[in-house]
C-alpha cells in the first residue's frame, strides 16, 4: 500500500474521544505531567526525551530539577555543568541547547518559558516540535505534535500504513493539523494522548491492537496490516561509532573536575585515528574546551 490516505480512513471526531478515554485510564504517572512540574519542568522533559526513553530520562530530571529548578538557576552555571549533569542520556549537544535556552529565557523572559508558540520557537535549540509540545503540554494550546510516536499512531490509524517517512513530511503535518479537536484543551489532551498510545500500545514492534481503543477504526488493521513497503528504516546502532568513542571520552571529563590530560583521554579508545577525529567533534560542538599543555575541560562559557 502506498503512503495516500486510505479508504478506511475515519472521521477526525470519531478518534478523539476513545483515545482521550483510553488517555485518561492508562496514562503513566509521569512527573513532567504533574501541575507542578511547570512549563520548565516540561521543557527539560521534552529535551531529554528525544531519542531517549523514558525510564533512562527519569533519574536525570529529578535530579536536574532539584539542582536547577527554574531557569535562571541553570543560565547562572557554566554550560559544561550542564554536559556534566547530563550525564550518560546521549546525545550531550542537547544539555548545551538546553542550557542555552535558559540563558535566553532569563534574558528576554525574565526567567519564566513564554507561552506564545512563536516566543518558543525564537529560543535557541528549540525547534517547531519542541515548541509545539511546550505550548500544548504546559500551556494546554492547541498545536499539532508530532514525535516518532505520534507519527507512527497516525501512520496506521489514518493513513493505513505501518511506518512513517524516516522524515515529517508536508503531507503528515497536513493530517496532524486536519486531526486536531478544535478545543485548546481538548486538542493538548489529544496530543498527549495519541503520544502515549505510541509509546504504550501501537509500539514500533509487536503493537498490541487488543489493548488500542481506535482498533476497530485503523485504517492498517482494517487493510490486513500491510507489511512495510517504503524505504528501509534507519538503524540505531553505536558499538563501535564515534558516539561511542565521544561518549567515553565525554564520561572521563565529567568525573574529573580537574582539567583532564590528553593521556587520560587516549586511554578510552584504542583506534587513534578515530579516537582524534571524535575529540576534535567534540571541541567543534562546544562540548569540550581545549587547554595548553595537552589538557581538556568542560566548556565554562
Amino acid at each position: 500500500m502506498t503512503a495516500t490516505t486510505s479508504t478506511h480512513t475515519p472521521p477526525a471526531s470519531l478518534l478523539h474521544t476513545p483515545v482521550i478515554g483510553w488517555f485518561e485510564q492508562h496514562a503513566r504517572d509521569l512527573p513532567w505531567r504533574r501541575p507542578e512540574a511547570g512549563a520548565w519542568g516540561v521543557m527539560v522533559s521534552e529535551f531529554m526525551l528525544q531519542q531517549t526513553p523514558v525510564n533512562r530520562v527519569l533519574p536525570v530530571y529529578e535530579q536536574w530539577l532539584a539542582r536547577w529548578p527554574r531557569p535562571a538557576d541553570l543560565a547562572a552555571e557554566a554550560p559544561g555543568e550542564a554536559v556534566r549533569a547530563w550525564g550518560r542520556l546521549g546525545y550531550p549537544r542537547r544539555a548545551l541547547r538546553l542550557h542555552g535556552a535558559a540563558q535566553a529565557i532569563t534574558e528576554r523572559h525574565g526567567g519564566d518559558v513564554p507561552s506564545e508558540h512563536a516566543q518558543l520557537l525564537a529560543l535557541p535549540g528549540i525547534g517547531e516540535y519542541t515548541a509545539a509540545a511546550v505550548a500544548s503540554f504546559a500551556y494546554g494550546q492547541r498545536h499539532a505534535v508530532l514525535d516518532t510516536n505520534v507519527r507512527r499512531v497516525f501512520a496506521r490509524a489514518a493513513t493505513g500504513i505501518q511506518y512513517p517517512p524516516n522524515a515529517t513530511t508536508a503531507a503528515e503535518r497536513k493530517l496532524a493539523r486536519a486531526l486536531l479537536p478544535e478545543e485548546d484543551d481538548r486538542a493538548a489532551a489529544w496530543a498527549a494522548a495519541t503520544m502515549e498510545l505510541g509509546a504504550l500500545v501501537c509500539t514500533a514492534k509487536n503493537e498490541d491492537c487488543s489493548r488500542c481503543p481506535i482498533a476497530s477504526r485503523c485504517a492498517w488493521l482494517l487493510a490486513g496490516k500491510p507489511a512495510h513497503q517504503g524505504p528501509a528504516r534507519r538503524g540505531q546502532t553505536y558499538a563501535g561509532t564515534d558516539r561511542q568513542v565521544r561518549g567515553r571520552l565525554l564520561a572521563v571529563l565529567r568525573d574529573s573536575v580537574a582539567p583532564v590530560p590528553q593521556a587520560a583521554l587516549d586511554a578510552v579508545w584504542d583506534e587513534p585515528v578515530q579516537r582524534a577525529r571524535a575529540l576534535d567533534g567534540l571541541v567543534a560542538d562546544g562540548l569540550v574546551e581545549p587547554l595548553s599543555n595537552g589538557l581538556y575541560r568542560l566548556p565554562l562559557t
